[in-house]
């Protein structure tokens, strides 16, 4: 019996779908899309090497944002392969171990997004409501030692919830409703008691995606009692546009999550195009616009990025 269940799911694939409705039209679609893979690769390839090569950015804050540059870049990598093979070669069909290699990587770098950003905020909170100790609480091996509970939180939260879905049998279409495999989609075409799988999906939300954010807002809170309380309007202004940058990555992490939870658990019946649109703003938004936002808002970065450029047009 396991034998034919082996031989029946090593046979199995799963068929993504592009952009309901304008199949014929997937080749020019494609073109916004490479775009956007080619600005998110370039963009966060350039702020990893500019940390890596300029000492003046081997501090807490860049560290953190090399993090966050390498998980923009992971969840990029997981879903370029079977967006570029749809839209640009009409290629729908993913193996039944590849749809779930998938989903592992690209939840897990999507939790990792929201972990990162959650350790920025602790960051931004000592360095702010904490100076004179900010160089001996972070240092390089406390930040190391955080990056690597961020790797292990991550890859055992998604573990469990892919094991639970792998054992599940699927015997309704093999029509998915995105260009990747997203767990709230596949889920759905299973023919089984899913409660389990429901009641950890409940628990991972609530520990992840409700409590991070629900962390950072504290983080946030305290860093205003401070300078409130504290600081003149100048330093005010100085520690609030510190944090600027970061409080825009969270809101493009965090707006699209929630609008892609609220889509598939209230919004069932919404047109297919509504789901694809929020889930491609969903995974996209955040390595597109991070890269953007921390050239734009910080001067470290830019000037790092300047001449990190220069060095590399002289040679």
């Amino acid at each position: 019996m396991s034998e034919m269940t082996n031989v029946t799911k090593d046979s199995f694939y799963f068929i993504l779908t592009g952009v309901p409705g304008y199949e014929a039209s997937h080749i020019w679609i494609s073109i916004p899309f490479c775009c956007l893979y080619t600005i998110s690769i370039l963009g966060n390839t350039t702020i990893l090497t500019a940390i890596r090569t300029e000492p003046a950015l081997h501090q807490p804050m860049y560290l953190f944002l090399s993090m966050l540059a390498f998980t923009d870049l992971g969840l990029t990598l997981t879903t370029l392969p079977t967006v570029m093979q749809l839209f640009c070669f009409n290629m729908p069909e993913i193996s039944f171990e590849a749809c779930f290699a998938q989903f592992f990587f690209l939840h897990a770098f999507s939790f990792m997004e929201s972990s990162v950003l959650l350790a920025m905020s602790f960051d931004r909170y000592v360095a702010i409501c904490r100076p004179l100790h900010y160089a001996s609480i972070l240092t390089n091996k406390v930040i190391g030692r955080i990056g690597l509970a961020i790797i292990c939180r991550c890859v055992l939260a998604v573990l469990p919830s892919l094991f639970l879905l792998k054992r599940l049998p699927f015997c309704r279409s093999h029509h998915l409703s995105h260009s990747y495999c997203l767990h709230q989609d596949m889920i759905r075409l299973v023919c089984a008691d899913i409660r389990v799988n429901s009641w950890y999906g409940f628990v991972l939300v609530l520990l992840i995606i409700v409590m991070d954010p629900l962390l950072i807002v504290l983080s946030y809170a305290l860093i205003l009692k401070n300078i409130l309380g504290t600081a003149t309007w100048t330093e005010r202004l100085r520690a609030l546009n510190n944090c600027l940058s970061h409080i825009l990555a969270v809101l493009v992490l965090y707006v699209p999550m929630i609008g892609v939870s609220m889509t598939h658990r209230f919004a069932k019946h919404a047109s297919p195009l509504v789901h694809v649109i929020m889930a491609n703003i969903y995974l996209l938004a955040p390595p597109v616009m991070n890269p953007i936002i921390y050239s734009a808002k910080t001067k470290q970065i830019r000037q790092g990025l300047t001449r990190f450029l220069s060095r590399t047009k002289m040679r």
